[in-house]
């Protein structure tokens, strides 16, 4: 146990994950309650208002949860990667502090308004702020992922005489084009994630009979936008983030697809098992040319296997990576096919009486919170082994000074906990769930007029 870098990545992994579940959910809901807003006042119709403070409960559960568990990971910055804080801190702290001050007040100021003012605020300004709420969720996701983003292209710096890095472009720091694909792909997933969860209670409540008229609207707005935001999540948000991984990642795409050899017309895995000792994928199902024409447009193209690139500037684990990888791409080619089905059914005016389809949606829901997190892994394994791409490598990132039985004491200290909360979480949203929209008036939420 004398190298902590091992147990620095665990406890950090594990924190971010499990935070990670519960940010994606608001971000994606945040849109869909502007959406179940804007309906009650253009039709005149109550129930997308009752549907709407429901919702806004689960989101406002939700945000308590992402709070709590964020919390940890801005102490790690500065425990566990001391190093990496010092060299970078003055680039990375800028997309943090922004989101902390003004993304962050913005979305928690606008959620109490939502939650309690409805009544003083009449059905235009209660919208107005559902809309102050959902930029506030999408701001604060975008300075992370600035941040992130610096990490795996690093623009707008220069690198000091005092050996650390210091910002030379706020624009181009800001609007780094990674960022912007990155945002708009992540964006999309946590609207998938969301639209997965409010098609599941629309489909809960349609199996068991209750809130008929609350489940028609979760169930509509539920797969009409998780069609749409699936098919976003594949192209061309997906299409454009991987040819950025394409430009300035190369070994990366090679470790995802799992493709040893260059040449061009390279082939697409759709399964397999990379052997890394041996250089191969055995057991491979491939569709020739398709990875060419993915990543650089034509079939003809040629593609850098990794036996291009010296072993150290592998990805640490291309093992996990590649399955991370392909995790979230079968699962996301899933995505478009269950919606797909209940989209056609929805047309029919038939899905809410095919039950087999609503135990299917009902029981969906776990899956894009799965993909998301196969889909971060693979962003954060894959850039790999640097921390800052091309500027600093994880193995020099870490504090020498936490004692490695510290890092494992805390991360047990941390999984008990978090089993403790995600548990209250989830009856807090069951109880949610089993009061339904209808009960939202007892609350005090009722609106005026």
């Amino acid at each position: 146990m004398s190298d902590g870098l091992p147990w620095h990545r665990i406890q950090f992994a594990f924190s971010i994950t499990f935070h990670y579940l519960f940010p994606q959910l608001t971000m994606g809901l945040a849109l869909l309650i502007v959406m179940f807003k804007s309906l009650a006042l253009r039709l005149r119709d109550e129930s997308y208002n009752e549907v709407a403070r429901f919702w806004g409960r689960i989101f406002a559960l939700n945000f308590a949860m992402g709070v709590v568990t964020g919390i940890p990971m801005e102490f790690q910055f500065g425990t566990n990667w001391a190093r990496f804080s010092r060299f970078s801190g003055e680039v990375i702290g800028q997309a943090l502090a922004l989101e902390g001050v003004f993304a962050f007040f913005l979305e928690s100021t606008f959620l109490g308004l939502f939650l309690f003012g409805e009544r003083r605020l009449g059905p235009r300004r209660h919208l107005a702020a559902a809309v102050a709420l959902a930029l506030g969720s999408w701001l604060s996701g975008y300075f992370i992922i600035v941040a992130n983003a610096f990490m795996q292209h690093p623009v707008g710096y220069r690198l000091g005489e005092d050996g650390v890095l210091h910002l030379e472009s706020f624009s181009a720091y800001i609007f780094n084009p990674w960022a912007l694909w990155q945002f708009a792909h992540n964006m999309a997933a946590s609207l998938v994630t969301a639209s997965f969860a409010v098609a599941a209670v629309g489909a809960y409540w349609s199996l068991m009979g209750s809130h008929a008229r609350h489940a028609a609207i979760c169930l509509r707005a539920g797969v009409v936008a998780g069609l749409a935001s699936s098919i976003l999540v594949a192209f061309p948000t997906g299409d454009g983030q991987g040819k950025m991984v394409t430009k300035h990642q190369p070994v990366t795409l090679a470790a995802m697809e799992g493709l040893f050899d260059s040449g061009p017309d390279a082939e697409l895995a759709i399964i397999g098992q990379p052997n890394v000792a041996a250089r191969r994928l055995e057991n491979p199902i491939v569709v020739p040319g398709v990875l060419s024409f993915l990543a650089y447009g034509t079939f003809g193209s040629t593609v850098h296997g990794l036996n291009d690139f010296p072993a150290r500037e592998w990805p640490a684990n291309v093992e996990l990576l590649y399955y991370s990888y392909h995790i979230m791409v079968g699962l996301g080619t899933l995505f478009i096919l269950v919606m797909g089905i209940s989209a056609v059914l929805l047309r029919r005016d038939r899905l809410a009486r095919t039950r087999p389809m609503l135990w299917v949606l009902m029981l969906a829901f776990p899956f894009p919170y799965i993909a998301t997190t196969a889909g971060w892994w693979t962003a954060e394994m894959g850039r790999q082994p640097w921390i800052i791409h091309g500027l600093m490598r994880t193995a020099d990132a870490h504090s020498q000074l936490v004692n490695p039985g510290d890092v494992v004491f805390t991360t047990l200290g941390f999984a008990g906990l978090y089993l403790l909360l995600g548990m209250l979480f989830v009856v807090q949203v069951l109880k949610e769930i089993d009061r339904g929209p209808a009960a939202a008036h007892l609350s005090g939420f009722q609106s005026r007029g």
